[in-house]
């Protein structure tokens, strides 16, 4: 046993481990108070709500699913825990890898409209990036005659179906992107160490201490990572942020998706246009509410975010969105749920070039004179 682990074991006994993950624990706390935040109610509890869910995800993360010689899919972000601009029409998984091992990925590649692997290194609770170091997508997996596929995991290349990885990569992340959940359906996947052995070993008190520390060190590095993120939005009210598309990579993007971020604020009697003079070929595109903490607002009881699919499009190729607190009979409608403030994604999915969506806000009553 390592001095580490000696430690560590020790630390388990005397129930010192567990009080300094609650100790980090309240730490975090301290990023819903920062200055620039909006103190009113809704977004403080929220925040706090916020806390919790991250560290749900976090348990999940690496308690239940940090074993890396067995690794298995969990969901990172789903209905009732989100992270960074969840996208409402994505199926998120996410397993935990080490770079030394191969590994492989079967799976069949049900009806989603988009599917994309990639591998990353980093962690918000460590660097507060996910470096990529590996992305495949749908376009350039085979499958067999029945829709089935194994992708390999690993360091060597491979002529196909192969994901790239690097000795520092510790994550895969799978997004499956629905054009219309109602019809479309998951693919299937396990993913399995490629020598690994027949049964895992049993859990030692060194690790659950570096899961509650790694737990902890999520939890503190995401909460902070987003409020700088909403932060940086602040300036830009009702408009749309410059973003580098390279950081949105660095931090967890998707290598085909081009983002845009902005922060809302709207009073009761204003609704906000989001205009697009036209659509270039791609994927799909969306448009999505979060709040304060871009979280995505609760897409299961209200429209609060529209894609390729469900958009009206114009007679002119335009598409205009429109967002108010109350209900407006338009096309192209979402709802703030609630909200008077928060933050907003637009993003581009296989497009190859990037009509810049824009911004304003209107009063509703000079909205309806025009409809």
């Amino acid at each position: 046993m390592s001095k580490v682990e000696a430690t560590e074991t020790a630390e388990i006994v005397s129930g010192q481990a567990w009080n300094d993950f609650c100790e980090q624990l309240k730490r975090a706390g301290e990023a819903i108070l920062r200055p620039e935040i909006p103190a009113d109610e809704q977004t403080r509890a929220e925040g706090y709500r916020y806390l919790t869910r991250l560290t749900r995800i976090g348990l999940d993360m690496f308690m239940e699913s940090g074993d890396r010689s067995f690794p298995s899919f969990y969901r990172p972000s789903h209905e009732t825990a989100k992270i960074g601009a969840d996208n409402p029409d994505n199926y998120y998984q996410r397993a935990e890898l080490d770079g030394r091992y191969d590994y492989v990925i079967k799976g069949a590649r049900g009806s989603v409209a988009y599917l994309s692997f990639g591998t990353q290194a980093g962690g918000y609770g460590e660097d507060g990036k996910n470096e990529p170091t590996g992305f495949i997508d749908d376009s350039d997996i085979v499958l067999d005659d029945e829709g089935r596929f194994e992708l390999v995991v690993s360091t060597r290349s491979r002529e196909q179906n192969w994901l790239p990885m690097t000795e520092a990569t510790r994550t895969v992340i799978v997004r499956q992107t629905f054009l219309d959940r109602n019809s479309e359906h998951i693919a299937e996947l396990t993913i399995t160490r490629l020598d690994g052995a027949a049964v895992p070993k049993p859990m030692t008190a060194h690790d659950v201490a570096s899961s509650l520390q790694a737990t902890a060190a999520f939890v503190q590095g995401t909460a902070q990572l987003f409020a700088d993120w909403s932060q940086r939005c602040l300036p830009h009210i009702n408009r749309f942020a410059p973003w580098q598309q390279a950081w949105c990579q660095s931090v967890g993007g998707d290598a085909n998706i081009h983002y845009y971020f902005s922060f809302w604020q709207l009073e009761d009697d204003e609704a906000l246009l989001i205009e697009c003079d036209y659509i270039p070929t791609c994927d799909n595109w969306n448009f999505q509410l979060n709040n304060y903490w871009m979280e995505s607002l609760d897409y299961r009881y209200q429209q609060i975010h529209l894609n390729k699919h469900g958009a009206v499009v114009g007679d002119d190729g335009r598409v205009v969105i429109v967002v108010a607190q109350q209900p407006i009979a338009v096309d192209n409608f979402l709802s703030t749920a609630g909200h008077a403030l928060g933050t907003a994604c637009f993003r581009w999915i296989g497009a190859k070039e990037f009509p810049d969506p824009t911004m304003r806000v209107v009063k509703v009553t000079e909205l309806l004179e025009a409809s």
